[in-house]
């Protein structure tokens, strides 16, 4: 019979009472486009606690005991846009130890799009809250401006596989229109015949008889998303494939 000669191993004493509290938090990267200014903006507002109380900050929120991070996020955006049913995923976990002055805390990063033209305006005021083109970000409080960083890449590599986009503008648009939204998106100019054929293409924009005529006499068709017709050719294995 061969010896046991395996090692012993340390017990693991690790209790719930025995673990320190650490706070979970969700920040909101809220993204909306203003279809005047033609410009991608981000909802900022002035940070109500210490430390750096008073400063810019992303729009978030301690994870209460009775909610899950999914609805915290959901929570503070319709606090402040007064907005529920709109697009909002989790794209990444900052848990650096020393990321907050105030406390041990992990966040959860959440980005979501927005109409400008659906969200409550005066209660976006009400919170002294202010959006703030993507190149005019002003310093943020603790990694915040990294987190939005982080969301803008996320954006721009999801708006290339599929047209979450169009949850940024409003129902109705024009070529032109969103040719400008995918600019501001990609950070970049993108070729306009190019980009008018290829979104063209897909058949999932339906064209109406109404113009847009503010630019010009002839002015520029209107178009709609059709959800129906892109969600068919996914079943199909379709992505968009953008520049």
């Amino acid at each position: 019979m061969s010896a046991n000669t395996s090692k012993p191993t340390a017990k693991h004493n690790e209790s719930y009472k025995d673990a320190k509290a650490i706070l979970v938090a969700v920040d909101n990267v809220i993204f909306g486009f203003d279809p005047q200014e033609e410009k991608l903006k981000v909802l900022l507002f002035k940070r109500q606690v210490d430390p750096e109380a008073g400063k810019w900050s992303l729009i978030g929120s301690f994870v209460q005991a009775d909610e899950s991070a999914d609805i915290a996020a959901q929570r503070i955006l319709t606090k402040f846009t007064g907005l529920d049913d709109v697009f909002l995923e989790h794209f990444q976990t900052y848990s650096e130890v020393d990321r907050d002055p105030g406390a041990r805390v992990i966040s959860l990063g959440y980005y979501s799009l927005i109409r400008l033209d659906e969200q409550k305006e005066e209660l976006v005021e009400s919170f002294h809250a202010h959006w703030f083109h993507i190149d005019e970000i002003p310093k943020l409080v603790i990694d915040h401006n990294q987190i939005i960083q982080d969301a803008l890449r996320l954006l721009q590599e999801d708006s290339k596989r599929k047209p979450i986009g169009f949850n940024l503008l409003p129902e109705k648009f024009t070529i032109p229109k969103l040719l400008k939204l995918y600019q501001e998106i990609m950070q970049e100019q993108l070729d306009d015949r190019n980009f008018r054929k290829k979104i063209l293409s897909v058949g999932y924009l339906d064209r109406l008889e109404e113009k847009d005529k503010s630019n010009s006499k002839k002015g520029a068709y209107y178009y709609q998303f059709n959800v129906e017709k892109y969600f068919e050719l996914v079943k199909e294995g379709y992505t968009l494939q953008l520049p």
